[in-house]
C-alpha cells in the first residue's frame, strides 16, 4: 500500500491566499520527503473555505519544489472548460511534469460554480457535459482537431493553409496520455462504475463510509463487465480523514479541539445543509446526531501510531484491498506544523508498517 495526500484544500475564509498557498506547498514538500506518493490537487471558484481555483496553475508551482511525488489535478471540473482548452493545458503540464502527472476529471463542485457560468442543468446533465469533454480530449490527443457538433461542445478544424502547418502541436508527455482518474461519493456511484467500464483510476471520496466500500467496488466491476475491463484493485484510492499524534488521547482531543471538527461544524454540516444523509451509514440517524464525535468514531482515523495502523489495516480488510490511502489535509494553524508532525508519524512510522498490504 501507498500512502498520498488529498489537497481540496481546505481554509478558513479569510486567509491571505498567497500565504495559504505557501503552506499548502509546504505540506507537499514535507510529504515528498517523507515518502508519500502522490498528491490530488482540488478545484473550486467560488468556496472561499477550497481557495484554489486552478489546480493546474498551482501544480506548475509545485513541480520544481519536489522530487518524486506524483500530481493529480482532484479533479478538472470538465462540464465547466472548453475540452480543447483543457487537453492542451494538461497536455502541457504532462510535459513539465516530465510524467508525475494524473489527470482527475469530474462533473461535481458548487452549484454557484456552474450559476456564474451560466451552464444550465441537473447533475446528470452535467455527467454528460463530462463524458463529451474527456471524449473529445482523448480523440484530440490521438489524432488531432476534427469537426464536432456535440450536444454541449463545439469545434472545428481548421483550415489547411499553405504558407503553415496547422495541427495539435501540443500532446501529452506520457503515452498515450496521463492517468485518468475519477471520484466517487456515494455507496452506488455512476462515477466509479464509469471509472470501470473506461480502465480508469477509481477515486472512493472520503464521506465514503467503510460499510460501503464493497458497495464501491461493486460499482467499478459492474463498468467493467460492461467493456470487458478487469479493474485492478491496486489502482484504486480511497480518501480518509486522519491525523496522528504521539498519543491516542493526545490526538483524538486535538482532532476535537482542532482543525477536523473546525472545518466539520463551520464548512461541511453548512456545505450539505439537508443533505447530510452522505454522512450516514446508517439512514436511521437524525442529521443532528451528526457530530464532529461521530466522526471521529466512525469515519476519521484519529490516534497514535499503532492505533492508525489497526485502523487502516481494518479499512484494507473491510473494502477487500486498495493500493493507495489519501489523507485529506486541513488546515491546524501555526504553520501547521501539527499536521507537519502527523505526516512525520505516518511517513516513518506507519508506512513501513502497512507496505504488505
Amino acid at each position: 500500500m501507498k500512502l498520498g495526500l488529498f489537497m481540496m484544500p481546505l481554509h478558513p475564509p479569510g486567509r491571505i491566499l498567497s500565504e495559504s498557498y505557501e503552506e499548502d506547498l509546504g505540506l507537499i514538500k514535507h510529504a515528498d520527503q517523507v515518502g508519500f506518493s502522490e498528491v490530488w490537487i482540488g478545484e473550486h471558484m467560488l468556496l472561499p473555505w477550497e481557495n484554489m481555483p486552478d489546480p493546474q496553475l498551482f501544480i506548475a508551482r509545485a513541480l520544481g519544489e519536489t522530487e518524486q511525488i506524483v500530481f493529480g489535478t482532484g479533479v478538472v471540473l470538465l462540464h465547466m472548460h472548453n475540452p480543447v482548452h483543457v487537453a492542451h493545458r494538461i497536455a502541457m503540464l504532462d510535459h513539465l511534469a516530465k510524467g508525475r502527472l494524473m489527470f482527475g476529471i469530474g462533473s461535481g463542485g458548487s452549484p454557484s460554480d456552474t450559476e456564474v457560468l451560466a451552464i444550465e442543468g441537473e447533475p446528470p446533465v452535467q455527467r454528460e457535459r463530462m463524458t463529451e469533454a474527456i471524449d473529445i480530449i482523448l480523440r484530440l490527443w490521438k489524432e488531432g482537431p476534427f469537426d464536432h457538433d456535440g450536444v454541449y461542445f463545439k469545434m472545428r478544424k481548421p483550415k489547411d493553409r499553405s504558407e503553415m502547418t496547422v495541427g495539435f502541436h501540443v500532446r501529452p508527455f506520457q503515452d498515450p496520455h496521463p492517468p485518468i482518474a475519477v471520484a466517487g461519493t456515494s455507496a452506488r456511484s455512476s462515477t466509479l462504475a464509469l471509472a470501470g467500464e473506461r480502465g480508469w483510476i477509481p477515486l472512493s471520496a472520503s464521506v465514503v463510509h467503510e460499510s460501503q466500500l464493497a458497495t464501491n467496488w461493486e460499482s467499478i466491476e459492474t463498468g467493467g463487465n460492461r467493456s470487458g475491463i478487469k479493474p485492478d484493485k491496486a489502482n484504486w484510492r480511497l480518501a480518509r480523514q486522519i491525523y496522528v499524534a504521539e498519543t491516542t488521547e493526545k490526538a483524538r482531543a486535538e482532532a476535537l479541539n482542532g482543525a477536523m471538527a473546525r472545518d466539520f461544524t463551520e464548512y461541511w454540516s453548512k456545505l450539505f445543509g439537508n443533505r447530510m444523509e452522505v454522512f450516514k451509514h446508517d439512514t436511521a440517524m437524525r442529521d443532528e446526531d451528526i457530530t464532529p464525535q461521530y466522526l471521529l468514531d466512525n469515519y476519521w482515523i484519529v490516534g497514535d501510531p499503532n492505533h492508525c495502523i489497526k485502523e487502516i489495516r481494518s479499512l484494507h480488510e473491510k473494502a477487500g484491498g486498495f493500493g493507495t490511502l489519501l489523507v485529506q489535509t486541513d488546515d491546524w494553524g501555526n504553520g501547521n506544523k501539527q499536521f507537519h508532525n502527523s505526516l512525520d508519524l505516518l511517513g516513518k512510522e506507519v508506512l513501513p508498517a502497512i507496505k504488505d498490504l
